[in-house]
């Protein structure tokens, strides 16, 4: 088969191809910032922390290096099964919502973000109990096994759903990404076309990714915070001092609201916005090539 004709294979790709794709791009990129990802989520579930440097330094004076990589395995196997389930999901949907529609050139925005919440809700689903796990690990340091005995000994196998509303609704931020990434990458490649030349490039993919993600992050950052916190729960040492978990998301927000001001909603987003878009530019550059070679791979299979 011709270099042209797989090429445009990633366009007829079926689900599990881009699941496949999605799901290594997803934990290489994590795997490239994880630091990052766990400064983000301390900041947001100890509010003494008020600047990623002063975590940094808790982290490396209490911990050590191994600090900042807290959880690894598990955050690393949470990313394999997001990526795989949402993009598996997202490529499902989006290929019926486009054999259902009847607009010629592809989805109205309002159809692409609903296709990107659907497989949003559907990930959480399947996935939401890694990531509490994961989360927990990285706000503190116990071993995985550890942390689902505890959970489940306090709060019931509910609590390994811990967040699932906020989850919900935040399945609004990876809709909002996907949304934005699809329409500015279909008007760029109908425009490469049009004058002879290929698709979008994987540099491109990267700030387009980087400016969807940004877009999100911002519109939807207080419940990203609820849902982190919401997630965690206090240390022994920590209850005994006062603290006690969060009921709800309108909890959570309240709480914070009048301990810490307007600015407690947004605590830690800066760090959340470089890590996000940095991971979710990564990995949208990465899937792009990821994509072609897998298209190759379902090429030459057949």
């Amino acid at each position: 088969m011709s270099d042209a004709k797989l090429q445009l294979q990633p366009q007829t790709l079926p689900p599990l191809g881009h699941a496949l794709s999605g799901a290594g791009s997803s934990a290489l990129a994590l795997f490239l910032i994880y630091p990052l990802d766990t400064l983000k989520t301390r900041l947001q579930t100890h509010p003494t922390h008020r600047t990623a440097h002063q975590t940094l330094q808790h982290i490396l004076s209490t911990q050590g290096i191994q600090g900042l990589y807290s959880g690894l395995s598990t955050n690393l196997l949470n990313q394999l099964l997001n990526g795989f389930v949402y993009f598996y999901a997202y490529s499902a949907v989006r290929r019926l919502a486009l054999k259902c529609s009847a607009q010629a050139g592809g989805l109205s925005t309002a159809v692409e973000l609903s296709v990107g919440a659907v497989a949003g809700m559907i990930n959480q689903v399947l996935t939401l109990p890694l990531g509490v796990v994961a989360t927990r690990q990285q706000a503190g340091s116990a071993e995985w096994w550890r942390v689902v005995k505890d959970i489940i000994d306090e709060e019931g196998v509910s609590g390994l759903w811990a967040g699932f509303k906020p989850a919900m609704l935040l399945c609004a931020n990876p809709a909002i990404t996907y949304g934005v990434f699809e329409k500015t990458k279909e008007a760029l490649v109908r425009r490469r076309q049009s004058g002879g030349v290929g698709g979008m490039s994987a540099m491109e993919a990267f700030w387009v990714g980087a400016l969807a993600k940004t877009l999100a992050t911002i519109l939807t950052y207080p419940y990203i915070m609820a849902k982190v916190r919401l997630q965690w729960r206090p240390s022994k040492e920590e209850r005994e001092a006062g603290a006690r978990p969060y009921l709800s998301a309108g909890d959570v927000l309240r709480q914070v609201l009048r301990k810490e001001g307007v600015w407690g909603w947004f605590r830690g987003m800066q760090t959340q916005i470089i890590k996000a878009v940095i991971t979710q530019a990564l990995m949208l550059m990465i899937k792009e090539s990821f994509t072609r070679q897998v298209a190759r791979a379902f090429a030459l299979a057949r």
